[in-house]
């Protein structure tokens, strides 16, 4: 699981029938956090992640990937890669 901020909605013209009426985000990773607490982004891609949650722009977020992203969902498969599982009020180190 990994920590991100949603940085922007992503809407769909067409998808999976199994992903209709889902809300994705896009997000971008933590890639580290500072000594005085900063947190640096990933200068990769962002992300499209699945959000049931009702996270917002700015948001922090909790980031399940991989097959545990679609665990939510069972019995019903859906080809799901990354899920908010969390929105994250504070962090403290």
């Amino acid at each position: 699981m990994r920590i991100a901020r949603v940085i922007g909605a992503v809407t769909l013209s067409k998808c999976h029938p199994s992903m209709v009426a889902l809300p994705f985000r896009l997000v971008e990773p933590v890639d580290a956090i500072q000594a005085d607490g900063q947190l640096v982004f990933s200068v990769d891609e962002p992300l499209v992640a699945v959000d049931l949650l009702g996270s917002g722009l700015g948001d922090l977020v909790a980031l399940a990937e991989g097959p545990e992203a679609a665990q939510p969902f069972r019995p019903d498969i859906k080809p799901v890669d990354a899920l908010s599982a969390a929105i994250l009020d504070s962090l403290e180190l």
